[in-house]
């Protein structure tokens, strides 16, 4: 393996990515620092998927570049595969063995001998806490003990990048913590890990830096804090008394603090970035006297939900389904047979 460049695991410049006529990636920058973590946060659709299928080498860019520690993803594939991991959103694993002879086939495709596959099998069995189910075939396994074994396989040489698309959706808390604990270690032991998730929890605990994607365009790229700074010192959260006050109470926020506010209408809930918390008195001023009732009301500072609606003017929704999520789901699936390959 060559990493020419020490600094910078991932340079993309300008990647497109279209479907017929949807444009799943829309010009996407990224620079990703060795030796951190790398969050790309966005709902499904917003292109996340088609992003990395291209960084993977499973997919050509229709316009832009990319650089893996240096490599060229087109010229170069066959490098870049070789300094890579990836664990995609399909577990890529033959349900007709057991966990334990899914790994040993991997090690094996990663040229270890039979007596060394059979070590470094347990070693991945225990570490992901599979051990006692090392025997059991994959269609017995449950969707999180799926999600451990396919990391696993993927950790097998430990590469120094690592692609981790969505890898904690659909897990129970628990599991979704042993998944961090994992993430955490590989850093520490010398790997850069580029991670996409809808979690905005799981963006905040673990990356260094993150990227905020939508529509398949990069609309926000900072540290947490940077990101959080990006949209006022703190978010004033409303909730009014009568759904039909929603409308005006929104004309007075914007009136008075020069915001837009997000509204919510199931919870009758108005949500602001507020620079100033002094204004707050302003504020309940004139909704007293526009005759507005609330409920409650809160000032914090801002998390990266707040970040998420004021960049985008809508949530993280991860139910959301469009017609980029339905092109990001089919290149993913067209791609599963090569991620067998692990890279």
């Amino acid at each position: 393996m060559s990493i020419r460049s020490n600094d910078q695991a991932v340079e993309a410049d300008g990647l497109v990515k279209s479907f017929g006529d949807v444009r799943a990636v829309d010009g996407i920058d990224l620079r990703v620092a060795t030796g951190s973590v790398y969050g790309v946060l966005g709902p499904n659709g917003a292109g996340k998927t088609t992003m990395i299928s291209m960084l993977a080498t499973l997919a050509p860019p229709d316009e832009g570049t990319a650089r893996v520690f240096g490599h060229d993803v087109r010229r170069e594939p066959q490098v870049v595969r070789q300094l890579i991991g990836l664990t995609g959103q399909y577990a890529s694993l033959d349900e007709a063995l057991s966990g334990a002879e899914n790994l040993v086939l991997f090690c094996r495709l990663q040229g270890l001998r039979p007596a060394a596959a059979r070590r470094k099998a347990a070693e991945l069995l225990e570490e992901f806490g599979l051990t006692d189910a090392a025997r059991k075939p994959v269609t017995q396994y449950s969707g999180g003990m799926r999600r451990r074994l396919d990391l696993a396989a993927s950790l097998i040489a430990q590469p120094p990048l690592i692609f981790l698309d969505e890898p904690t959706t659909g897990l129970d808390p628990r599991t979704r913590a042993q998944m961090w604990a994992t993430i955490r270690r590989l850093v520490a032991t010398g790997s850069t890990v580029l991670l996409t998730t809808q979690y905005l929890d799981e963006a905040d605990q673990l990356a260094d830096r993150i990227a905020v994607i939508d529509h398949g365009r990069v609309v926000a790229e900072g540290t947490t804090d940077e990101l959080k700074a990006s949209v006022g010192a703190s978010s004033l959260q409303l909730h009014v008394d009568e759904v039909g006050d929603l409308d005006d109470a929104a004309s007075v926020l914007e009136r008075v603090l020069g915001v837009r506010p997000t509204v919510t209408h199931e919870s009758k809930r108005l949500t602001a970035p507020m620079q100033d918390a002094d204004r707050v008195g302003e504020l309940l001023a004139a909704l007293r006297e526009s005759r507005i009732r609330l409920t409650e009301l809160s000032v914090s500072k801002p998390t990266l939900d707040e970040v998420f609606l004021t960049l985008t003017g809508h949530g993280v929704e991860p139910g959301r389904t469009d017609d980029r999520e339905l092109a990001d789901e089919a290149d993913a699936a067209a791609s599963v047979d090569l991620e067998g390959s692990r890279a």
